[in-house]
């Protein structure tokens, strides 16, 4: 089987006081992702106080597990930056590897700082509390092991 050869990832900028918008080309892959992944760290650093960072996504080609990594990444570096992440012109696939790998919420909900409802319990719903409320439990692994 031959694979057709990787298309570079462009990225080109634009940006206002409180926004800076990210447009994405090409193949978010693992020849690529870190690309992304440090150009939104510098931009976060060159801009302290932005408030949305929008990244959009039309004009990609592909994007495979490393690009859902680096898209990940960029969802934790929006937050420790108090910068809202938008993620525009999901291409069909694209939105179906979000949908797959159960990311789709947490990366178009809204920032840390602006958490939804949660519905917690029985069909209860509160907001903020703790940090370990706002995170699902993880599964019981079994009876404590004897010494």
């Amino acid at each position: 089987m031959t694979s057709l050869p990787s298309a570079p990832l462009g990225l080109t900028y634009t940006s206002s006081h409180e926004a800076v918008r990210v447009e994405l080309s090409g193949d978010l892959d693992h020849l690529h992702a870190d690309r992304l992944t440090g150009a939104v760290d510098r931009l976060l650093a060159a801009h302290p106080g932005l408030r949305d960072l929008r990244l959009d996504c039309a004009g990609l080609s592909s994007v495979d597990s490393s690009g859902l990594a680096a898209l990940l990444m960029v969802r934790r570096l929006a937050d420790k930056a108090g910068a809202g992440l938008h993620i525009d012109g999901r291409t069909v696939q694209l939105n179906r590897i979000l949908e797959i790998t159960g990311t789709l919420d947490y990366l178009t909900a809204p920032g840390a700082g602006t958490q939804p409802l949660r519905r917690t319990g029985a069909g209860t719903a509160r907001a903020g509390g703790p940090a370990e409320d706002n995170h699902p439990s993880t599964p019981p692994t079994g009876p404590e092991p004897r010494t």
